[in-house]
């Protein structure tokens, strides 16, 4: 949970004397092992705040790159926890056209990136105080996000992914605020509410768009659009970015036309926001791809999409232990990769059992045609990505 700030730490925070403290401490270790050295020196420089200056030390470490404002900011660690990327903050706020109420700013993560005149809100007094200070230039009031306090704008919701008890949570009902509560508070307004992309969908009918959002092949999170915020014609999306500054994205509405067919030279493993999407067949189709089962995520073809960690296939054929051995012999395979999916399978477990003695690495894929367990003997590579991929509009 982190340490608990008070209003009179960020107050002593946001003072020059605070600001001093920080500043001359800025270099500390914080590690386990200079614990003691580090609360010595934060107790010489501020005595009553000596806490409050070392967590504050230690989240800014941990903002870095993921924040505008890590540098200087003041965060708490579940704040923090829960922050959006900036890469990703920022491309959800591109789909507002103009301010936005974000009701449940927190400390300012995602408020920073949308568009001028935004402004937010959040019932604890700590965080709207934090808020202030990370955002200087957005108003931001104490409200309940489910007692509406603003009228004529789009509606941004970030729930609590914990309980009233502070325990992770993956139910929607249980959400801080719930997700029904916050589509009834703001029925007939344009809202997004961004959750978890483990988030079973089907809670939410209310949602007429629902994206899934990656950063760097990680996916991070669902945003459940509504009304005029939503795509006409279009009911899930994948988004993709990268650091790079490269995106793309795919929807329900593109054509999801592709054969099943055997393993040919290429195996694709699609981006975990398509999977997540239900938009394998799409994604197949837009690059020429085949899938190997019905109910497989697992693609192929002559020629695996730019930008991609493909696997170029050297064998394939029926799984089983006794045969992947003989396999693994023959290619001299001391290196492996296990990548599962569609079989019960424990790849750690495997791996030992296997006893690799050879000295090259490869990757071999676990999954099934029909009722058929196979495996496929693969090379990693990653593919050229383009200059600059584009991201189709809303």
């Amino acid at each position: 949970m982190g340490y608990e700030f008070s209003l009179d730490d960020v107050a002593h925070l946001r003072s020059d004397a605070g600001r001093a403290a920080l500043s001359s401490l800025a270099d500390l270790p914080l590690t386990d092992a200079s614990r003691l050295s580090d609360v010595r020196a934060a107790r010489a420089v501020a005595p009553g705040h000596f806490a409050a200056v070392l967590e504050t030390l230690l989240l800014r470490r941990k903002a870095a790159g993921r924040v505008p404002f890590a540098e200087d900011g003041l965060f708490t660690a579940d704040a923090l926890q829960q922050a959006t990327a900036h890469p990703v903050a920022a491309h959800r706020a591109r789909r507002f056209t103009g301010p936005v109420h974000d009701v449940t700013c927190s400390v300012g993560a995602d408020l920073a990136a949308l568009p001028p005149g935004s402004f937010g809100s959040d019932l604890d007094p700590v965080r709207l105080a934090m808020a202030r200070h990370n955002v200087p230039g957005a108003a931001v009031v104490r409200a309940d996000a489910l007692h509406p306090v603003s009228r004529g704008v789009p509606v941004l919701a970030d729930p609590a992914r914990r309980d009233s008890a502070g325990r992770r949570t993956w139910r929607p009902a249980d959400f801080l605020p719930p997700l029904d509560g916050l589509a009834a508070a703001y029925e007939g307004r344009d809202l997004a509410v961004k959750c978890s992309p483990g988030v079973d969908f089907a809670v939410a009918p209310w949602a007429d768009e629902v994206e899934l959002v990656s950063l760097d092949g990680a996916v991070r999170e669902a945003c459940l659009w509504t009304r005029g915020l939503a795509t006409p014609g279009v009911a899930r999306r994948a988004t993709v970015l990268s650091s790079s500054g490269a995106e793309w994205t795919i929807t329900s509405a593109d054509p999801d036309d592709c054969p099943v067919t055997p393993p040919a030279e290429w195996l694709v493993d699609p981006d975990g926001a398509v999977v997540r999407a239900g938009l394998v067949r799409h994604y197949a189709a837009r690059h020429g791809l085949a899938q190997l089962d019905e109910r497989i995520a697992y693609l192929t073809g002559p020629t695996p999409p730019p930008g991609v960690r493909a696997f170029r296939v050297l064998e394939h054929g029926h799984y089983g232990e006794k045969s992947l051995k003989a396999l693994l012999r023959a290619h001299d395979v001391g290196r492996l990769e296990i990548l599962v999916r569609g079989l019960d399978v424990d790849p750690n477990a495997l791996r030992r059992r296997l006893k690799l003695g050879g000295s090259v690495e490869r990757t071999v894929v676990l999954t099934r045609i029909g009722r058929e367990p196979v495996c496929l003997l693969a090379v990693a590579e990653r593919t050229q990505p383009l200059e600059q991929e584009v991201a189709h509009g809303r």
